[in-house]
C-alpha cells in the first residue's frame, strides 16, 4: 500500500467531498459515476468538517435476535481491529435489514468508535440519540433515524459492504462531509490531496471574475476557457504519475 501521511490526512481534510472527487476524475482512473455513495446516505450534522478514514466495516441487523452469542461481541472485535488500519478508522456499516428495522447506532456505539480512534460512522441504516452523538463532536451519516435499537447485533467484522449504492472494501480510504461520502484510491490519494488547491484555484479565475461585479459574456467566456486550460494542464500532469 503506498505510504499517506498525517499531512496528507490532514491536507485531505482541508477541502470539501466534491473537490475531492473532482481531482479524482482528473486521474481519469475509474468511470465518474462510481466509487462514492448515492443520496440515500445524508450527514445527520451538516457543519461538522469532513472526516478522513481508513472504512472498519460490518454488518447489521436489528428485525430479529442472533440465535446465541452475546449481541455486543462484533463491537468488541471490530474496535480491537482498528490497530490494522493504516490510519484513523472511519466506521461503514451495512444494515442487512430491508427495510431497516432500528436504529444501528446511538450515544453508548459511537461513544466506543470514538474512544477506540474512530473519526466517524457511515451506515445505510438508521441512527438514535443523534444530540448526545452531536455533543461527541463525531460526524455520522445515515439513511434515516429511528428510535429504537431493536434486536440488534453485528453478524460480521471486516467484509465488503454495501452501503448508498457503493461497494466498500475493509481500509478503503473515506471522504465524507455533508456533500456526501466518496472513496479514494490509495494510490492516488497523496497526490489527491496536494492538487486539491491548484485545482481550488483553476476554479476561482471564474468565481473571482463573477464577484467582480463588471461582467460581460466575452470576458466571462475568457475566464471559463482559462479555467478549463487549466484543469486540462493539470489532468495531464497527473495522469502521467
Amino acid at each position: 500500500m503506498p505510504n499517506l501521511s498525517a499531512a496528507d490526512l490532514d491536507l485531505l481534510r482541508r477541502y470539501d467531498t466534491p473537490t475531492i472527487c473532482n481531482v479524482i476524475e482528473l486521474f481519469d482512473i475509474r468511470p465518474r459515476t462510481a466509487g462514492y455513495m448515492d443520496s440515500r446516505i445524508t450527514a445527520c450534522f451538516p457543519k461538522m468538517p469532513p472526516a478522513v478514514g481508513f472504512a472498519s466495516t460490518a454488518t447489521y441487523r436489528s428485525a430479529a435476535a442472533p440465535r446465541a452469542g452475546d449481541v455486543y461481541s462484533g463491537i468488541a472485535e471490530q474496535v480491537e481491529s482498528f490497530a490494522a488500519l493504516a490510519g484513523p478508522a472511519l466506521v461503514v456499516i451495512q444494515d442487512l435489514d430491508d427495510p431497516p428495522a432500528a436504529a444501528v447506532f446511538g450515544e453508548v456505539m459511537c461513544t466506543t468508535y470514538k474512544t477506540f480512534g474512530a473519526v466517524g460512522l457511515v451506515t445505510n441504516g438508521a441512527g438514535r440519540d443523534l444530540d448526545q452523538v452531536e455533543a461527541l463532536d463525531f460526524p455520522v451519516f445515515t439513511g434515516g433515524t429511528n428510535c429504537s435499537h431493536g434486536y440488534c447485533h453485528i453478524p460480521a467484522i471486516n467484509l465488503p459492504v454495501r452501503v448508498g449504492g457503493a461497494v466498500i472494501y475493509p481500509g478503503d480510504l473515506l471522504h465524507a462531509d455533508r456533500n456526501g461520502v466518496t472513496t479514494i484510491p490509495i494510490e492516488i490519494a497523496s497526490a489527491v490531496a496536494h492538487a486539491c488547491a491548484e485545482f481550488a484555484a483553476a476554479e476561482a479565475v471564474v468565481l473571482d471574475y463573477l464577484k467582480a461585479g463588471r461582467i460581460d459574456s466575452k470576458s466571462y467566456a475568457a475566464a471559463r476557457n482559462e479555467c478549463r486550460d487549466r484543469i486540462e494542464a493539470m489532468a495531464q500532469r497527473l495522469r502521467v504519475r
